[in-house]
């Protein structure tokens, strides 16, 4: 007769185990006769040491989610505060030529970005002329309508680089169109933000670009302004 031994394996146990919790009632015994490795330096633990070590590895996993998700909260917090703060310096210039300095000295200071540039284009006569409206060729207007999302990388030699105090500075940039519709990937572009850093992981291509994303729309907000012939 053929022993069912031979027939037992990993699965045919622990289904079996599954089947019968009874089993260590019969047998407590086991529960502190059974010897394991410890997941700790290697020794020999009972299976009830065993559990435990299990278990508290589980809630120290879930701690450091835990904090890893206040952390991210907090986080969120404070830039969604730096936007609405820039915001509300944007919504306080009177006079629209001031509007390209204080959208990008506010997000130099703001969040800390080391070069920033504006340009706009197709903008009414009365702003014509400004630095803010100069050097820009038809490819980069062209490039700027084509993204459909911020854009985050190394600095790969884009002409808004160039656009920068000090272009050859910069490791990793983010490139924000600005649109004459809000949320509207396909409106025409008016103009271009451009975020640069030395740092190359600054502007990563993983990088989230929700908050970029807002920041463009503010910003295509505000300088839609530069748009309008004031009197129409």
């Amino acid at each position: 007769m053929t022993s069912n031994v031979s027939t037992m394996n990993d699965d045919s146990i622990a289904d079996y185990l599954r089947q019968h919790p009874e089993f260590f009632e019969r047998h407590a015994e086991l529960l502190s006769t059974v010897q394991l490795s410890s997941g700790h330096g290697g020794r020999a633990v009972s299976l009830q040491e065993r559990q435990a070590e299990m278990l508290r590895d589980k809630i120290k996993g879930m701690e450091q989610r835990i904090m890893e998700m206040v952390r991210n909260s907090s986080d969120n917090a404070s830039i969604a505060h730096k936007i609405h703060r820039w915001s509300c310096a944007l919504a306080k210039v009177q006079d629209p030529r001031q509007l390209p300095h204080t959208v990008s000295e506010g997000i130099q200071r703001e969040f800390e970005v080391p070069q920033v540039a504006v340009r706009v284009w197709d903008v009414a006569g009365p702003y014509q002329g400004g630095m803010y409206t100069m050097g820009v060729s038809d490819d980069a207007k062209s490039f700027a309508t084509s993204l459909t999302m911020p854009f985050c990388g190394p600095n790969l030699g884009f002409e808004p680089t160039s656009w920068l105090s000090k272009p050859s500075e910069v490791q990793s940039l983010a490139l924000l169109t600005l649109r004459e519709g809000p949320n509207d990937s396909a409106a025409p572009a008016f103009g271009l933000l451009v975020l640069g850093s030395p740092d190359p992981l600054r502007f990563d291509a993983t990088m989230g670009t929700e908050f970029l994303a807002r920041i463009a729309e503010h910003a295509s907000a505000a300088l839609g302004r530069l748009r309008i012939t004031p009197g129409n």
